[in-house]
């Protein structure tokens, strides 16, 4: 019997974790903290551990730092909750894995990278990795899922209404974000609960992770640059110059090795460039799009509220691309695919999102808040279509304000991001 708790509303990941447990001796589910990893687990193991535990004064930590055995004796699947506080779990459970080949034994969780000095073996073939995010719309229940990622590949969409949806009501989901725990909050209470979290970043996490003294300004003036980059195409070198600015503040090195350490936390998730067969290769732009994890973190990191986003358009439209990749994201890997965007240096011509399954067929994405940007939007879908010598599956357009799921005469979709799903 499972450790199921009260309330827990399903999560994407549970098949493919039901799945890799028939698969692997064990499976490591890995993301930020406070996006679920705990509560999910829970849903499938028979028992845990919690390496973090204050009540018991870390016990099992202890007992775990001493002589991993110690721990691995529970009824199978066991949990051991933030495994990375004792790195050579990781080794003790590949061994483990090794005894016998049984399948579904462990399940790791984890809300940072653990130093991989630490660990001697990688666990192929025996412990699966698996990302988890904040949850999306369709798993908070802001959306209605009356279309699918599938539905798409295989092009069987009919025309419905889906009902008007509001823009304040747009701006709180981005404000409110995938947290499990803020998903009742009002505004005022959700940022709380996000500057929160990211003082905990500051105050703990940053040293916490690899035991280095980080300077917590430093790092909040790069959550600031960061955050003002939302789902921008942005180099290194323009976040460094940003942190900078007229004051030699940080060295590049430092500036970058406070990054990875964010990257480390799963607090950052950039969107990598999609390689496709063009005329030339040489046109196509390889710079990542910039994202954090969840787009409430850039309203936290800033102090964004309703009405300043509704007094800068531009930002907020930023802003929506990003909490419609986080959805995308969750929906494309839920099939072991993947997230990319575009871009063609010789015209300029940038598509928002690319999905692409395994088998190499994919899909080609304009995200807009509004209605008056579709038709810009389908033309760069239609210049995309021929610029590609192997063509999309399918052309969309992801809009936060269209009241309908609408296939134009032109083929391409425009589907209200609330009535997507995976």
């Amino acid at each position: 019997m499972s450790l199921m708790k009260e309330g827990y509303k399903k999560r994407i990941i549970d098949e493919k974790i039901k799945k890799n447990l028939e698969i692997f001796g064990a499976i490591s589910i890995e993301g930020p903290k406070w996006c679920g990893k705990t509560w999910t687990a829970l849903n499938h193991a028979n028992s845990v551990v919690y390496l973090n535990n204050v009540s018991n004064n870390f016990n099992e930590r202890k007992l775990a730092q001493m002589n991993v055995d110690l721990i691995l004796n529970k009824e199978e699947p066991e949990l051991i909750d933030e495994w990375q506080e004792v790195p050579s779990i990781w080794d003790g459970i590949r061994y483990k894995c090794d005894e016998d080949n049984k399948k579904g034994k462990y399940i790791l969780t984890g809300s940072s990278v653990p130093v991989t000095k630490d660990i001697h073996h990688s666990g192929a073939g025996r412990i699966c990795r698996m990302k988890m995010y904040t949850m999306s719309l369709y798993e908070s229940g802001d959306s209605s899922g009356d279309v699918s990622v599938q539905d798409l590949f295989k092009n069987n969409i009919k025309d419905k209404l889906t009902g008007k949806v509001d823009l304040r009501e747009i701006i709180r989901l981005i404000i409110r974000g995938g947290w499990p725990q803020s998903i009742e909050t009002n505004e005022e209470q959700s940022l709380e609960l996000v500057q929160s979290y990211i003082n905990d970043v500051l105050n703990f996490d940053i040293t916490n992770i690899d035991g280095t003294n980080r300077d917590i300004n430093k790092m909040r003036m790069i959550l600031r640059s960061l955050a003002r980059n939302e789902s921008t195409i942005s180099t290194n070198s323009k976040i460094i110059q940003d942190v900078n600015d007229d004051n030699d503040i940080a060295s590049r090195n430092t500036i970058l090795d406070y990054i990875d350490v964010l990257e480390k936390l799963h607090l950052i998730e950039n969107q990598i460039a999609f390689s496709i067969n063009l005329r030339s290769s040489s046109r196509v732009g390889k710079i990542s799009k910039r994202h954090f994890t969840d787009p409430s973190l850039v309203c936290g990191i800033l102090g964004l509220t309703t009405e300043q986003l509704l007094n800068d358009v531009n930002f907020l439209g930023f802003l929506f691309e990003a909490l419609c990749e986080r959805d995308l994201r969750i929906y494309i890997e839920s099939y072991n695919g993947n997230l990319y965007h575009f871009r063609d240096n010789t015209t300029g011509l940038e598509i928002d999102s690319i999905l692409e399954m395994p088998n190499g067929d994919y899909g080609a994405i304009e995200i807009k808040l509004g209605t008056n940007m579709i038709e810009d939007a389908a033309r760069n879908l239609l210049k995309f279509y021929d610029l590609s010598v192997k063509k999309p599956k399918f052309l969309c357009i992801i809009s936060g304000l269209n009241e309908a799921i609408i296939r134009r005469p032109d083929g391409i979709y425009v589907i209200p991001i609330t009535a997507l799903k995976n």
